[in-house]
């Protein structure tokens, strides 16, 4: 079955917001010591046999397009790929030379997912998102992935 993939919307950010903090709380991402709230960005919606099945949100700055989210209702079918084509699209359309986005230590999936699409890593910032849970997002947990404590950001970079 086909996936499809179209500008996120207003009539998405509901559905959008279940996706992102399904444990609920404010709407916010922290990258680079800085918040932000992936509902008010552009971004792109995967469709698949009419359902929505993931999202991607993103921010320009200048020559730089940050990814800030990327879901997949159901790995392993290409919807992470074509969100992230989708991204890069429209980052070479606004100018953007480069793509760059967060993740922390405890990711590895999404570390040897970027890497695979030829993502690299840029900066490692120890103790970033122990920071960030003691200044600007106390919500952040602890333990992550497989048990691994969240500590640390990792930047990956893709240039345009």
């Amino acid at each position: 079955m086909t996936i499809g993939v179209r500008p996120f919307s207003e009539n998405d950010k509901q559905w959008a917001y279940g996706v992102l903090f399904p444990k609920g709380g404010p709407s916010r991402v922290a990258s680079r010591q800085a918040l932000h709230d992936p509902l008010t960005l552009p971004g792109f919606v995967a469709w698949k046999a009419g359902a929505r099945v993931g999202l991607a949100t993103y921010r320009l700055d200048g020559e730089e397009c940050e990814l800030l989210t990327l879901d997949s209702v159901v790995e392993n079918q290409g919807i992470g790929s074509q969100l992230i084509d989708a991204v890069e699209d429209a980052a070479r359309t606004a100018g953007c030379k480069t793509m760059w986005l967060i993740t922390t230590n405890d990711n590895t999936h999404a570390l040897r997912f970027y890497q695979r699409r030829g993502m690299h890593i840029r900066e490692v910032r120890p103790g970033a998102v122990d920071q960030e849970r003691t200044t600007i997002k106390p919500e952040i947990p602890e333990v992550g992935n497989d048990g691994i404590p969240i500590r640390d950001e990792i930047e990956l970079a893709l240039e345009l």
